[in-house]
């Protein structure tokens, strides 16, 4: 599923309201009645009280993700964290470590255990900065932009399949949801994970308007 993220996605449209974009018109979800809300939290409560816990929610539904990740490339050996790490080298390009750390939210040292397994089976080439020789840099090797292209219809279908037994016009606020949480608490936590900074400017009619540039470290 493409995530598209309409401007009523990006937006505070009201629950229940519609508006319309300039290609289609989009209705927002029509929640669901908070008595029947209650009535299933409970009857999944009684089930297991850990149900109730988002924190426990999100790490297996992470775990879930990770064997619908493997389950559909299997045969590739690579990891979610390894694939996150390739696709962000095929967006910058050759990069350092601390940088590439930052862009994908992991430890330094983290970072610095996976390239080597990466390197090793030569889909990543690592090499000293000219400029600073403390420096490493990294890049895709020709083979890991083979892989990638392999890859990247089987890790859609893993990600379409974490989510598929949410009613289908409700995925893409799901998802919205997921990243209003991790944006509102980025700061929290080991590592930091760098996000796009919205930068006002003006159009040509004057209106202001926000383009997002990357965030320094």
């Amino acid at each position: 599923m493409p995530y598209k993220l309409a401007s009523y996605l990006l937006g505070r449209t009201p629950i229940g309201h519609t508006l319309k974009t300039h290609s289609q018109q989009v209705v927002a979800i029509h929640p669901m009645p908070s008595d029947q809300i209650k009535h299933q939290l409970d009857a999944a409560i009684r089930r297991s009280p850990l149900l109730a816990r988002p924190g426990f929610l999100i790490r297996r539904l992470h775990q879930i993700h990770c064997g619908l990740f493997l389950d559909e490339t299997q045969g590739h050996d690579v990891t979610p964290v390894q694939y996150s790490l390739l696709t962000t080298l095929s967006m910058l390009g050759e990069t350092d470590q601390i940088t590439l750390a930052h862009e994908i939210g992991l430890e330094r040292t983290s970072v610095a255990e996976v390239i080597a397994r990466l390197e090793a089976r030569g889909l990543v080439l690592r090499k000293q900065s000219n400029q600073d020789r403390r420096v490493k840099l990294v890049r895709l090797s020709r083979k890991g932009v083979y892989l990638l292209k392999k890859l990247e219809d089987k890790v859609q279908r893993a990600h379409e399949r974490t989510i598929e037994m949410i009613p289908e016009d409700q995925r893409e606020l799901f998802v919205l949801q997921l990243i209003r949480l991790v944006e509102a608490n980025n700061d929290v936590g080991s590592a930091p994970f760098k996000l796009a900074v919205p930068k006002e400017r003006h159009t040509e009619s004057g209106v202001r308007a926000g383009k997002a540039e990357r965030a320094e470290p």
